[in-house]
């Protein structure tokens, strides 16, 4: 694992772009596996600038998505389908036969797992999966647990969790109680993952995750596993790992 300092969220948007950047260059039909939230927003309004600009193309490239909250169809403006739409799909131009998120309105959750870890495979995996880290040290909508999660789960949400997405609703009564996520096994089989953490109300999250022991009560820890894992983390996010 491979920790990458920077100044703001700007400097770390900018960073984590350019990672992405170069795996599209590299490999224009990449199978991207793409996180949701506060975190990767200013990464994705990077790339969609270098897109426009006539420099990064998405038109081979493949997309499948850490999680979406069940019981939100589609075209709910709260869903993570219509958040990818609004932050990058509807920006670029990646195909959206090409892109892919877990069905929130499955009537069979344990039958739509099945088949989002099916469609994974049949992609040959992920090559690059982007990740968020949150207050409690989740990653996806992996919370802390007795034990890592396997593959794509149905997760109940935890009340950090839910608070700190609160802010994307009218209140804390309407954030869903439950979400499909990528489970960590399938996390881990990425070829490559790149982690954007940023703010102050992260940092015990990072000093735990990246620099205590591998458990499951701390999700984001499972990364130190990972040979080829890059967590860019931001001056506010890292300031309990700083020697005084």
């Amino acid at each position: 694992m491979k920790i990458v300092r920077a100044k703001d969220y700007q400097e770390l948007s900018r960073k984590a772009a350019n990672v992405i950047f170069a795996q599209v260059v590299y490999k224009p039909d990449s199978v991207l596996g793409l996180a949701t939230g506060s975190s990767p927003i200013g990464t994705y309004q990077e790339l969609v600038e270098r897109h426009r600009q006539g420099d990064l193309d998405f038109s081979e490239v493949v997309s499948v998505n850490l999680d979406e909250y069940r019981g939100l169809p589609a075209s709910d403006p709260q869903s993570y389908d219509h958040f990818m739409r609004e932050h990058l799909f509807g920006l670029v131009n990646i195909k959206p036969e090409n892109t892919y998120l877990p069905n929130g309105v499955a009537a069979d959750p344990n039958a739509e797992c099945a088949r989002y870890d099916a469609l994974i495979e049949s992609l040959g995996g992920v090559d690059l999966q982007l990740l968020g880290c949150g207050r409690n040290g989740h990653i996806g909508f992996n919370e802390p647990a007795d034990c890592f999660s396997k593959g794509t789960q149905l997760v109940d949400l935890t009340e950090s969790t839910i608070e700190a997405n609160k802010r994307f609703f009218a209140s804390a009564d309407e954030v869903p109680r439950q979400a499909f996520s990528m489970g960590i096994r399938t996390i881990l089989h990425a070829r490559r993952i790149l982690t954007v953490i940023s703010g102050e109300d992260k940092a015990q999250a990072v000093r735990d995750g990246l620099f205590g022991p591998i458990t499951p009560q701390v999700p984001l820890s499972a990364l130190q596993l990972h040979p080829n894992a890059i967590v860019i983390v931001d001056d506010a996010a890292f300031h309990l790992c700083v020697q005084r």
